[in-house]
């Protein structure tokens, strides 16, 4: 899936902080309750403007990013 299908970035949206498209939902609170321990099933029922489909696809996305032979380049990118 496309990341501009997933992900909007729009500096009138949250000072352009990315979130999830059609949405107000930052990216990062999915990571964050992940991270605490919550479940993607109850991360949904706290956001139900974000669909399963989209978090699935941006764990999938972030996993492609993350495991991609490239990963030193995104590395260099931000660090």
């Amino acid at each position: 899936m496309d990341i501009k299908a997933i992900i909007t970035v729009d500096q009138d949206i949250l000072g352009g902080q990315p979130v999830f498209k059609n949405t107000r939902v930052p990216v990062e609170s999915l990571f964050d309750h992940l991270e605490a321990g919550v479940s993607l099933d109850e991360f949904l029922d706290d956001f139900p403007t974000v669909s399963k489909t989209q978090a699935v696809a941006l764990l999938d996305l972030a996993n492609q990013l993350l495991t991609s032979k490239n990963v030193e380049q995104l590395y260099a990118a931000i660090a």
